[in-house]
């Protein structure tokens, strides 16, 4: 016994001089951090140093960004804890009732995320000044604390940004704030690799970082979150409290510990004289934040902001004269979470006890959500997202329920069938499904740093209903994989096109040169009723010895369906050799990029085509925009932004050539400001009524607030749609359309409005300013203008925002493979 004494201490004395002598950032790095930037693949050799160095310190790789820079988690505790480590995981997840078993936790787990905008690089430096402090001098509080640090969750972002100011700088660096090395590029460093916004990505998870990271977040659930980021040259500290609007399932007990967490800070910033502000600007309600998303799963949710962001550089002189520093920005961020943890550590037992009573999601207004399956497609799309952040759902029973229907914004009775998806709010993460599925946002405040509705039945395209009762459910179904069969016999093979899978399957055909046809009107066949948009794969149409078996092995691994029909006479309709049975060829597209282009619309639609579609692209720069010669493709796509300088009179006229040639033009969002009230074009603005006083007399205190009136902070409006129209083939007669401005323009006189607004139009959820409400009744969402043998497609609002507005996916495909594809160009 006294041995094995003896070994103890002697292994604790030895691991306190590891600790001791383990060498610092800035020793190991070979430069003082802050003096320049550190490239990703160095960070993670730090982190990895650190990690065979010391026992209680350990890394993990979780995943890989799209560019191959690896992502990894480093796990920081007492040595008991780091042996003991996984215990305290299964104990803590107890807590929340998503497993069984003991649930008497007492070790505060703390999570820190930095960098997740990549050209906010300050942070990643801090990391690794924040894991040398927390090793050595900090060690007491690892004793009952888990400190899980994420030191860059967009490398490729913080690499792009990096590597461009590393080529660009002056040596020593230039504070003017006019220096090159100021003024990033485009699209900067800001998003990922497909120029996504990851910090907008944590509840939609279309980003393959998001997805990697969240399967780890979910194994662990920590009771603190903070995401590290930068904001304006000019702007003091941010730190906890958040602003209003707090969403409403918040508790008492977030709240007031956010506000112990800014106090503990105050005290460290006031000792050095540093500014910083609090509950102003980042309020707590879109939650796809990296603040919000860990608040809805029970966590002290925090975003921190330092003065920077990639203008900073090394230094730069802010407007007030000072000189701010790379070196000052790592040790703010250092101090804060350093701070975070010490405050944890002392409320380590309180934060379990409150985090376990989060989880008890019985008072919660709706009982259940369920969701019509009347398109399994959709029904499997949210599955794996509701898969991906473990939230539990069922299946309906055949019945009668009664609820809020979000078509009619009515109290009605809703009849149920086998197989319609409910997900009850009693679980574990009953919060959750509560803020992803209810279908307003209550609002405190009016004026918030993101959009305001997001529900996910209007974002997928259902017909839903949100219940009081809980309804009744059973906890799985059949499912049956499509297995089709050759028929060498068959004149045709039918499938059916009423989802983005749809899209992707026509796409591999195009890839595979099958070339098939759509029917621009309903038929019926061998007892059977088709829609219009029906791919209608003739025979005739794709003469090779391998032809059936080609298509069956595309359909097979897709999983589409495909009916052999022995005839093209429909029994009712019009026959297969019909104009209106049009053939599908292989489109060229071209999708503009550059200055000018909005980076995250342009991601949007890069990412569309090259994950969800698989369709290839080719990717234009506004450069030499002007120059292109267009007439090598059949599908041009403008994305949302601002082209004065790239869209003048000369380009107009080139691509109303390339219309009129038969090409498609598609513009998107606040592209469509080049079009309109332009010469040979027949989008027409719509103006805003003035206001009826000539001054402006509203006091100085409320400006921002009168502002907001013409504002549309991403809210949900239903439109009328033109079913018969083949833009909207696969769509019903109403479309829940996700609104961004208030910006809005008139019917098409010389044109189609496909969809559009009514008079009496009216905003379904999120906020929306008084007098940019006025626009939008009588005003188009999507049209096609013709010209010649081609035509424009306006899209008034993105389609694909975030790429988590999954209804609107598919009007983009059907503008690029419906319209104008049935000649060769």
């Amino acid at each position: 016994m006294k041995i094995k004494s003896l070994l103890l201490i002697a292994f604790l004395t030895f691991g306190n001089i590891l600790s001791q002598n383990i060498k610092s950032p800035s020793e190991f790095l070979g430069y003082e951090i802050g003096s320049r930037f550190t490239r990703h693949h160095k960070v993670v050799e730090y982190f990895k140093y650190v990690s065979n160095t010391l026992s209680n310190v350990k890394l993990e790789k979780y995943g890989e960004t799209n560019e191959h820079r690896p992502l990894y988690l480093s796990y920081i505790s007492s040595q008991e804890n780091i042996n003991n480590l996984e215990n305290i995981r299964k104990t803590n997840l107890s807590q929340t009732g998503i497993i069984n078993g003991n649930s008497d936790n007492k070790t505060a787990i703390v999570w820190l995320s930095y960098n997740v905008h990549g050209n906010e690089a300050s942070s990643t430096e801090a990391s690794m000044l924040t894991i040398y402090e927390l090793v050595t001098t900090k060690k007491s509080w690892l004793e009952n604390t888990v400190i899980i640090m994420d030191p860059c969750i967009n490398p490729d972002g913080r690499d792009r940004y990096v590597n461009w100011f590393n080529q660009v700088k002056s040596t020593p660096f230039n504070i003017t704030q006019d220096a090159k090395e100021h003024h990033e590029p485009w699209p900067g460093g800001r998003p990922n690799h497909y120029l996504f916004d990851l910090n907008r990505d944590w509840a939609w998870a279309t980003q393959i970082e998001t997805q990697q990271r969240i399967k780890i977040y979910n194994k662990w659930m920590p009771h603190i979150h903070v995401d590290f980021h930068e904001q304006g040259i000019n702007s003091p500290y941010y730190f906890a409290p958040a602003a209003e609007p707090f969403h409403e399932i918040i508790t008492d007990w977030q709240r007031d510990f956010q506000t112990q967490i800014g106090k503990n800070h105050a005290n460290y910033f006031d000792k050095e004289g540093w500014l910083y502000f609090t509950k102003e600007s980042f309020d707590l309600l879109y939650p796809s934040y990296g603040d919000t998303y860990p608040t809805f799963m029970g966590a002290i949710g925090m975003t921190y902001e330092q003065a920077g962001h990639g203008r900073a550089g090394l230094g730069i002189q802010t407007d007030e004269g000072e000189v701010l520093t790379l070196k000052d920005r790592a040790l703010h961020h250092m101090t804060t979470g350093l701070s975070t943890v010490e405050i944890s550590s002392r409320n380590a037992e309180k934060l379990n006890s409150e985090f376990k009573k989060f989880f008890k999601n019985k008072n919660l207004e709706y009982k259940s959500f369920v969701l019509k399956n009347d398109n399994e497609d959709k029904i499997n799309r949210l599955i794996d997202l509701l898969d991906t952040h473990e939230i539990k759902y069922e299946y309906a029973i055949k019945g009668t329920i009664k609820g809020y229907r979000f078509n009619t914004e009515k109290e009605e009775k809703f009849t149920t069938s086998n197989g319609d998806l409910v997900i009850h709010t009693n679980q574990p993460k009953g919060k959750m499904v509560k803020v992803l599925f209810e279908p307003k946002a209550k609002l405190s405040d009016s004026l918030t740093y993101d959009i305001t509705a997001w529900s996910l039945p209007y974002a997928h395209g259902f017909d839903a209903i949100a219940s009081k009762t809980k309804v009744s459910s059973i906890e799985s179904k059949t499912v049956k994989s499509i297995t089709n069969t050759i028929d060498k016999s068959a004149y045709a093979y039918i499938s059916k096109w009423n989802s983005l899978e749809d899209a992707t399957f026509l796409g591999a055909l195009l890839q595979q040169n099958i070339t098939p046809r759509f029917s621009e009107k309903i038929f019926s066949l061998e007892g059977k009723t088709y829609d219009p948009g029906t791919l209608i794969i003739l025979r005739n149409d794709n003469r090779t010895t391998d032809f059936d078996e080609k298509l069956n092995k595309i359909a097979n691994k897709h999983q589409r369906k495909i009916e052999p029909v022995a005839t093209g006479f429909v029994d009712s309709g019009l026959d297969f050799g019909s104009y209106s049975v049009k053939p599908i060829n292989k489109q060229k597209i071209a999708l503009l990029s550059g200055k000018g282009a909005s980076s995250l619309s342009f991601g949007e639609i890069w990412h569309f085509f090259e994950t969800e579609l698989k369709y290839p692209l080719t990717i234009l720069n506004s450069d030499y925009f002007s120059k292109t010669k267009f007439s090598k493709y059949d599908v041009i796509i403008i994305p949302n932004g601002y082209y004065s300088n790239v869209l003048h009179k000369t380009t107009l006229d080139k691509l109303s050539t390339f219309v009129s040639a038969g090409g498609t033009l598609i513009v998107i969002g606040n592209a469509l400001n080049s079009f309109a009230d332009k010469k040979g074009y027949s989008l027409k603005s719509k103006e805003s009524k003035k206001d009826s006083t000539k001054y402006n007399l509203t006091p100085y205190a409320d400006q921002e607030r009168k502002n907001i009136q013409n504002l549309i902070t991403g809210a949900i409006f239903k439109s009328k749609v033109d079913v018969t129209h083949p833009l909207a083939f696969g769509y019903k007669s109403d479309y829940f359309s996700l609104k961004l401005s208030g910006t809005s323009f008139n019917y098409l006189e010389n044109g189609i409005n496909v969809a559009y607004f009514d008079k009496d139009t009216e905003n379904v959820s999120g906020y929306a300013g008084s007098r940019a409400l006025k626009n939008i009744p009588e005003s188009l969402l999507f049209g096609e203008e013709q010209k010649g043998r081609g035509s424009i497609i306006y899209m008034v609002d993105n389609p694909l925002f975030r790429s988590f507005w999954h209804n609107g996916k598919l009007f983009l495909a059907n503008a690029v493979f419906l319209l104008n594809s049935n000649t060769l160009k």
